[in-house]
């Protein structure tokens, strides 16, 4: 046995030793956050499976293409509108001569970025006027692979290539290039190239705006929940870290290639971690101070509040980890990558609160309690000898706003279940007529973008499917079938085969020679050109993406169609089946956590069928939000998918922190008593991690994105129903009604009545719990 001064001395020791070592995280994690953006990929193609149709008719035709390029279209009209006159092409035929020497912003030669448009841009620029002579097309093609290392300052090629191209044009082209104004133009850039920039400028508010926001909510809740100006600071201070940490494992492991990495990720990854480690650290505080209430020495107060959270906050770690974890079925590599990159914020959090908090809690106030003013926890009578208080009877626990709660629920508890399960289902109801079939690539932004204001009008002026035509790769012998077919579908304009003499790569145009011209043919296949009346952004193309693939395969059933909207359509596809295969497997992963967590069956079915309600409440009644308030145009099939993963897996915990304190109580008080202690205990400080965690996804939709700002309201609306409906109402009516069945089929059950018969005979000022 250590002496007293020994044993001080290896605890301070140890402090020192955790935040030396998270120091260093933090120095080395700050950086790693600030660099996330540079291993980001957002290309949609690389997500899609092997096993897509769209996928393989890219890999089928590569041969026919000479190089990879992204199409970034420059569209034109007079700023004072009318036709484009000839001394206008003449001053965009001189713009287009200097444009390839204009330089890249931020690139550095000497680390082998590239310099200038020239080394970047593939084929030849001209300008090619519309049938209405109203605008002018400039088709331009960036080198793929040129563009997928980022410069030196840390930007992407293709976004400070567009923002570089903007900025010229309107300097160079635009109304104020000739003092009459009739050189001026007012330029749009946009297409594939023109989006990526746009998403990658949208994405960039994570870094900073996006934290700051919700670090900053979390502050002013935290002030409130704990009345005191330093507590929050602690506890913030220590979700910071925790970020840090996370982002210097997730930055690591992408650039060396062994996890994927996106915007969307990115942006959950900030908010997942700062949520969760505020919501354990309440707990963990909360607990803290109630033990110091009990004993004088703070060590032992904080030994004591680690012993009884850790089950509970690690039961909760791990049923969100394990839930994320189950992304990695998915068909999607956007969605597998989310599943280690959130479970590595979670652990984060988890090791942080641990270990990091504990250690600011002690070594700031372990002697006047200070972090607590002005309301610092007394001890109570005893607790200055070093004795343990005994259990505080129920009419002294069941005070205050949740106590008077938990007396009402007691008091009426059949009545409240059904009342509160009733709402839910009424609000489940309008699941159904959530639009999660996918929207347009215009329907992204929330706010108006160049990209966006470009392609409307594009379409206006130029045929909108020839910008990015859908292609088909079939057998050189089915080609006259497969063109046939083609041209008879419903929303195709034209079919043309690629010709021996062209490269198969449309940049602003259809590619072919022509009906009559020989085709190209690649290890016996041919690629047709097929271009719809829809742009290839918008959900009209996917469903003749749809028709064209039904049509095609029975003309040739070797045929592959692909192209950009086949790739949103296949996304679509991939969506939808994981919906149908992560659903059930959360469901599962879930059940078998809390069974071993609460030693029970009857009580872990009845927190996931309350939690399964509940999301389905908040997802119809955003639905009603989305479809006539808001008016937004759809969903994405990943909105429900991720919806559901974070609100099950995060929704549960709360009822995880409540169960675990209920079964604690019910030891010694059996379980209807137990249940009103619980909740009158926990009810504050979970509301408060539940608000926490709402306003943290919140944060959210700052993000000018939409599919952010569904997940951001319906994450915030589900953890604020679980949290004030499902764990204060529903669930503790159904266990204060279904008694020690609860609990079945653990010892706890067979030990309920005698733990109410003690209850009632030994405490003073108890209510008599009955018993089944």
């Amino acid at each position: 046995m250590l002496s007293k001064s020994a044993g001080a001395v290896v605890r301070a020791l140890v402090i020192v030793a955790v935040l030396a070592a998270w120091l260093a995280i933090g120095g080395a994690g700050g950086m790693a956050q600030g660099r996330l953006s540079q291993v980001q990929t957002n290309d949609t193609a690389a997500f899609l499976p092997s096993s897509a149709e769209s996928t393989q008719a890219a890999e089928a035709g590569q041969g026919f293409i000479d190089s990879e390029t992204l199409p970034v279209l420059v569209v034109m009209t007079p700023s004072g509108g009318g036709d484009v006159t000839a001394a206008q092409v003449a001053a965009v035929q001189q713009y287009l001569q200097t444009l390839p020497e204009t330089p890249i912003p931020g690139a550095d030669a000497a680390a082998g970025d590239p310099a200038t448009f020239a080394d970047v841009l593939a084929g030849p620029t001209v300008a090619v006027p519309s049938e209405d002579g109203k605008a002018l097309l400039i088709p331009l093609s960036l080198d793929a692979a040129a563009t997928e290392e980022p410069l030196a300052d840390g930007e992407g090629v293709t976004g400070a290539v567009v923002s570089e191209l903007r900025a010229s044009l309107a300097e160079e082209l635009g109304a104020a290039a000739d003092s009459a104004g009739e050189l001026g133009l007012h330029a749009w850039v946009t297409g594939p190239g023109g989006y990526v920039a746009d998403l990658v400028e949208a994405f960039g508010g994570i870094d900073g705006v996006l934290l700051l926001v919700a670090l900053g909510a979390v502050l002013v809740i935290l002030i409130l929940v704990y009345r005191s100006p330093f507590l929050p600071l602690i506890v913030i201070l220590s979700a910071v870290f925790a970020l840090c940490l996370a982002a210097l494992v997730v930055y690591n492991l992408a650039d060396d290639g062994v996890l994927v990495l996106n915007g969307q990720a990115q942006g959950i990854l900030s908010i997942l971690v700062v949520g969760a480690a505020v919501d354990y650290s309440l707990l963990l505080v909360s607990r803290y101070r109630e033990e110091l209430r009990r004993v004088p020495s703070a060590y032992t107060a904080m030994a004591r509040a680690v012993r009884g959270s850790i089950e509970p906050i690690a039961a909760s770690a791990g049923t969100v980890i394990a839930g994320l974890l189950c992304l990695l079925l998915s068909d999607l590599g956007s969605n597998r990558s989310l599943g280690p990159v959130g479970a590595i914020g979670i652990a984060s959090a988890l090791l942080a609160t641990l270990t990091l908090l504990p250690a600011l809690l002690l070594i700031l106030g372990s002697r006047s309690r200070g972090l607590f003013w002005p309301r610092k926890p007394r001890p109570v009578e005893g607790a200055a000898s070093g004795d343990v208080p005994a259990l505080r009877p129920t009419s002294e626990v069941l005070t205050g706003l949740w106590g008077r709660l938990a007396r009402f629920v007691g008091a009426h508890a059949r009545p409240v279940w059904a009342l509160t399960a009733l709402v839910l289902v009424g609000g489940a109801a309008f699941l159904p007529t959530l639009q999660a079939s996918g929207t347009n690539q215009s329907d992204v932004f929330l706010t108006p973008v160049d990209s966006v204001a470009g392609e409307e009008v594009l379409a206006e002026h130029f045929p909108a499917g020839v910008v990015q035509p859908a292609i088909v790769i079939a057998p050189e012998g089915d080609l006259d079938a497969v063109v046939a077919a083609a041209e008879g579908v419903e929303g195709v304009e034209s079919a043309t085969p690629v010709s021996a003499q062209d490269t198969g790569a449309p940049a602003g145009g259809a590619a072919g020679g022509g009906a009559a011209a020989e085709p190209r043919v690649v290890d016996g296949m041919v690629k047709v050109n097929v271009v719809t009346s829809a742009g290839s952004d918008t959900q009209a193309a996917v469903e003749t993406i749809e028709r064209l693939r039904d049509a095609v395969h029975q003309a040739s059933p070797d045929a592959l169609v692909g192209g950009a909207a086949a790739e949103t359509l296949d996304t679509q596809i991939a969506g939808a089946r994981d919906l149908k295969v992560i659903v059930p497997t959360v469901l599962a992963v879930i059940l078998v956590i809390l069974v071993i967590l609460l030693r029970a069956l009857v009580a872990p079915l009845l927190l996931v069928v309350a939690n399964v309600l509940s999301f389905a409440a908040a997802l119809g009644v955003s639905a009603v939000v989305f479809n006539h308030v808001l008016d937004f145009p759809g969903a994405d099939p990943t909105v429900p998918l991720y919806s559901f993963v974070f609100l099950v897996a995060l929704g549960v915990d709360y009822s995880i922190f409540l169960m675990t304190r209920v079964r604690e109580e019910t030891v010694h008080f059996g379980t209807r008593e137990g249940v009103l202690r619980g909740l009158a205990v926990t009810g504050g400080v979970i509301t408060s991690a539940g608000v926490v965690l709402a306003a943290t996804f919140g944060a959210l939709g700052i993000l000018p994105l939409l599919f952010l700002a569904q997940l951001a309201f319906i994450v915030a609306l589900g953890v604020l129903i679980d949290t004030l409906i499902v764990r204060s109402l529903l669930v503790p009516a159904l266990v204060h009604d279904l008694g020690r069945v609860a609990w079945w089929p653990s010892r706890l059950a067979r030990a309920d009545v005698e733990a109410e018969a003690i209850a009632a005979q030994g405490t003073e000022g108890a209510a008599p719990a009955s018993s089944r």
